[in-house]
């Protein structure tokens, strides 16, 4: 398939998937938000649990949500459980063409793990397959019980994984991972346990039976954990725009408090939504700011170990840049994944050297992103020596 074909399909699934995941996590928060929004009205309807009223695009909402099931369910009842599907399969389908596609450039960096491209995207479906096995099993055995004791153990499965693929993946292949494991938990407790349980449910209520209480009970579960879950797992998705968290060398860390500050925030608004007093939940906020104040700690740019004693030349720079970078950005790209040069960033002369010093500072020098996969095998003084340079032209 052409490098061409290849852009359209990955813009296309991007897209479809982003629409997607603005459906499926929009219904999240918005049902979240409904049940307690809920509240019990002087009148209502027999079998009701509580009602919200809501005033949206010029006309007012009455919302009742019932403990039993009514005598009898419209056949347009909304189940909402295709948006969850249907970005899990573009998420994977794009994964598929965006880094199994483009293993060596993408998901591979020798310098981290040899691997093949075949025994690399093994490594990827059994992760995420495993981590779904985890995580289930930790939700039926007697932890899944404590509430308390439960978050911690998913905590330490995600950072755990996070910690095993910054071990063996590139550093845009091993965050985009985080973002796909904790999806793909997503994805599995729709399909797997809510809508399942929800069904069964339903049917026990329309014949009169008495619903089983822990089929409720685990359906809330894992919504709630779907809902937490959210806000990290955009900033995984959106990860190989940012070198600054993909190419750290603790990448594992970056995620743990990114996975605190996510959903401490998500918690914040929900007990907010719920009308609950400020006192009990401010506590949020200064444990949201440390997360984030000691993610952008680490983070900052360090030294290059590598030292350079002298001046860089034009030359030199124009070399290094002929030998690691040209073969992508120039007018007519050599490496086969791309037709043009990507973001239109040509490097094959010394005065675009210079117009895109900043970005290479960032991509190549502070950080590792560049270039991909480190097919070329820079090293550290070329990448020193690059800094150098850049630091001399300003």
């Amino acid at each position: 398939m052409s490098a061409f074909l290849v852009d359209w399909l990955n813009l296309l699934l991007r897209w479809a998937h982003i629409v997607l995941a603005i459906g499926w996590i929009g219904a999240s928060f918005y049902f979240v938000w409904l049940d307690f929004s809920l509240r019990r009205r002087e009148r209502m309807n027999e079998g009701v649990y509580g009602t919200s009223w809501m005033v949206h695009g010029g006309g007012f909402y009455h919302v009742e949500k019932y403990t039993v099931a009514p005598a009898a369910l419209p056949p347009d009842l909304h189940w909402f459980q295709w948006e969850a599907y249907l970005t899990f399969v573009t998420g994977m389908l794009l994964m598929a063409v965006q880094y199994y596609w483009n293993a060596d450039a993408y998901l591979i960096d020798a310098s981290v793990m040899p691997l093949s491209r075949g025994g690399a995207i093994l490594i990827s479906l059994a992760s995420l397959a495993g981590g779904w096995l985890i995580y289930d099993g930790l939700c039926r055995s007697p932890v899944g019980r404590h509430t308390g004791l439960l978050v911690l153990c998913v905590f330490v499965l995600v950072v755990g994984a996070a910690f095993l693929f910054t071990h063996i993946f590139s550093g845009r292949g091993a965050l985009i991972h985080v973002g796909a494991f904790v999806g793909t938990i997503m994805a599995a407790n729709v399909f797997r346990i809510i809508i399942p349980n929800q069904r069964i449910l339903v049917g026990q209520l329309l014949r009169g039976e008495k619903p089983d209480a822990d089929l409720g009970r685990i359906g809330k579960q894992r919504s709630l954990h779907n809902n937490y879950l959210t806000l990290p797992v955009i900033v995984m998705m959106v990860s190989n725009h940012y070198p600054l968290l993909t190419d750290h060398p603790h990448a594992w860390l970056v995620v743990a408090l990114i996975l605190v500050a996510g959903a401490m925030i998500r918690h914040l608004i929900n007990r907010a939504d719920a009308g609950d007093p400020f006192e009990g939940y401010a506590w949020t906020l200064p444990v949201i700011a440390l997360a984030l104040f000691v993610a952008m700690f680490v983070t900052a740019p360090r030294e290059a170990e590598a030292v350079v004693t002298g001046p860089v030349s034009d030359e030199r720079a124009m070399t290094i840049a002929a030998t690691h970078c040209i073969a992508c950005h120039s007018e007519k790209p050599t490496n086969p994944t791309f037709t043009k040069a990507p973001k239109g960033v040509h490097l094959d002369t010394i005065d675009n050297l210079r117009k895109y010093a900043a970005q290479i500072e960032q991509q190549a020098v502070k950080g590792r992103a560049m270039p991909l996969g480190n097919t070329t095998h820079i090293t550290d003084l070329e990448r020193a020596e690059l800094g150098a340079w850049i630091a001399a032209q300003k």
